[in-house]
């Protein structure tokens, strides 16, 4: 069956076949001069090699990752190792606390109270060292971002909105809040 041109116009592009009125062109292989031979070659080995820069570059950074995240995990398992050593010494001096507790007379409370009073202060400057500090609340204006309100306290010997007695210690470690300390507010006396 022979289409006529007007079949062949009122078909889309893409429906068409290709014409056959274009000619097929044969290419020939191209004949290659020496220098542009060379030049192909020198342009695969140069390309081969950035190939190899590539893969390597590749893989050093897959370890560079590895080894980034083993060591993030090792940083995160041994992070308190500095202060635990800091503070065995303290735990030292509390067991010979305990023992001479044990082994002593009913004469060596006053000194066994002195010498868990320095331990206790041996305590406190190893976390002092470290970053904790303590939150005195007694007598400063009531902040809800520092203080837990445990109650309030009718008092004319201290302004009203402000600390009158601090049940527990609040701490901070360096600029972060890690507990608030528990406080007693002062209010005005009701008439």
């Amino acid at each position: 069956m022979k289409r006529t041109n007007a079949q062949t116009e009122e078909q889309p592009a893409a429906a068409r076949p290709p014409a056959a009125a274009e000619p097929l062109v044969v290419l020939e292989p191209a004949t290659l001069t020496p220098e542009q031979l060379a030049e192909l070659k020198a342009r695969a080995a140069r390309a081969d090699e950035n190939w190899d820069r590539l893969l390597r570059t590749t893989a050093d950074f897959d370890n560079f990752k590895k080894r980034a995240a083993r060591e993030k995990q090792e940083a995160v398992k041994y992070a308190n190792e500095g202060l635990l050593q800091r503070l065995l010494p303290v735990l030292d001096s509390l067991d010979m606390a305990l023992a001479a507790a044990q082994t002593a007379g009913p004469d060596a409370s006053q000194s066994l109270q002195a010498g868990v009073s320095l331990v206790c202060q041996q305590l406190r400057a190893v976390l002092a060292e470290a970053g904790l500090e303590e939150l005195d609340a007694v007598g400063k204006p009531f902040d809800p971002n520092f203080h837990e309100a445990l109650s309030q306290q009718e008092t004319q010997d201290v302004p009203e909105g402000h600390v009158v007695q601090q049940a527990r210690k609040g701490y901070r470690l360096r600029d972060r809040l890690l507990r608030p300390a528990s406080v007693v507010v002062a209010k005005q006396p009701s008439a």
